[in-house]
């Protein structure tokens, strides 16, 4: 019996499918320290912790299609105190993570074979969305070179056919941590507008900009208001990458009144980690400037750490938490189960991921890694140390 062509075509993931050698190399008793995901070691807010210790009903009940109306003006009050937008709960839809946003967007714009403009390197998920939507992503180059900096918008203008439906953009980005500009964002909403095509901006790692750089929500503009989609997400301000709890942000009425159908098609996102998501929002303000304060740290230390190994090259990211690095190797992906598969320094090791599966075009990528600086500093160095010896071990191999 065939399986379909559809999931043929979809990408195994970069972040994860390396995790059966992990688990080998763990099975032998090797430390893996993991900078493949993005997964905080911060602790979440102890107000989402206590809530769904103390969770009040005696049923886990179906929650409402559009999303937890406490939850929404929770959502309403933040964007109001600290983005400096105005928004109304009619605008939020709470979505399952902010994964759900990006595909309820692709698919409440796109008929099947429309396009999507996509910057790469781009988060290699948005591959698997699209072809869920049965969307084509049509790709945009930006190089470590430039510190994946955004093309020249000429390049972007160039892609845009009949086919194209919308601009989907990260920012601060995953996986490069380049952050869009305000003069960047006016002038794609611009075109944008003359092309009569929307906006999608991924805005999940807002609170995380460093170098005393101001983080613009696509949302600032209203002129443009009817043209955006802003994606949202509690899993990585608030270290609650589990809790699957996201929104999708729109002023276009008919945007949200379409993809209303999708939420009720799923019923609901899920109950409890809502219930816990808004106990989050009432965690004091330090919580998230300690945070960023962290994660600059980390930022800082591992650039440097890598910058100290021969052959690697790595952008200096200026926001969320990860980069992209250049290895002194012809195959990432055949170097990154070396580590897990035949290395260790000490009784430990490094996982990485591969980039090449965050590029949409071919053969880009291939000797290069996402890092996600998600580990305190004591063990971003000892996997830093890791990856230098397994450099060395590896280019001195016998082939």
């Amino acid at each position: 019996m065939e399986i379909s062509n559809r999931i043929r075509g979809f990408q195994a993931s970069p972040i994860r499918r390396l995790s059966p050698y992990a688990r080998a190399a763990k099975a032998r008793g090797i430390k893996v320290y993991h900078l493949n995901i993005g997964q905080p070691d911060i602790k979440s807010p102890k107000e989402a912790l206590d809530a769904i210790h103390s969770y009040p009903n005696d049923i886990i009940a179906y929650g409402e299609s559009d999303g937890d109306l406490e939850l929404r003006k929770a959502l309403v009050r933040y964007y109001g105190d600290s983005v400096g937008v105005n928004i109304t709960t009619d605008d939020v839809l709470i979505t399952t993570g902010g994964s759900e946003a990006i595909l309820f967007s692709l698919m409440a714009l796109c008929d099947p074979g429309d396009e999507v403009i996509v910057p790469e390197p781009y988060y290699t998920n948005v591959h698997s969305f699209a072809r869920m939507a049965n969307v084509s992503i049509v790709p945009v180059t930006s190089l470590l070179e430039d510190n994946f900096a955004l093309p020249p918008l000429n390049m972007i203008e160039e892609r845009i056919t009949s086919k194209t439906r919308a601009i989907l953009l990260n920012s601060p980005n995953n996986p490069t941590g380049h952050i869009y500009s305000a003069k960047e964002l006016e002038i794609i909403l611009d075109m944008c507008e003359r092309h009569d095509i929307f906006l999608i901006v991924d805005e999940v790692y807002r609170e995380f900009c460093y170098d005393g750089l101001k983080f613009t929500s696509i949302l600032s503009y209203e002129k443009y208001s009817e043209r955006v989609i802003c994606i949202d997400s509690v899993s990585k301000r608030f270290s609650m990458c589990g809790a699957r709890v996201g929104a999708l942000i729109c002023r276009n009425r008919n945007v949200i009144r379409e993809t209303l159908k999708l939420s009720q098609a799923r019923l609901c996102s899920p109950t409890v980690e809502q219930h816990a998501s808004l106990a989050a929002f009432g965690a004091p303000s330090e919580y998230l400037e300690n945070v960023k304060k962290e994660y600059e740290k980390r930022r800082n230390f591992v650039v440097k750490a890598l910058h100290s190994i021969p052959g690697v090259k790595c952008s200096r990211p200026n926001g969320a938490f990860y980069l992209i690095a250049r290895l002194p190797v012809e195959d990432a992906e055949n170097f990154s189960i070396f580590m897990l598969r035949d290395f260790d320094y000490k009784g430990e090791t490094v996982m990485l991921a591969p980039a090449e599966g965050f590029y949409e075009s071919k053969d880009l990528g291939r000797d290069q890694v996402r890092i996600a600086y998600v580990l305190n500093t004591e063990d971003l160095g000892k996997a830093c140390e890791c990856l230098k010896e397994g450099l060395k071990a590896y280019n001195n191999r016998e082939i």
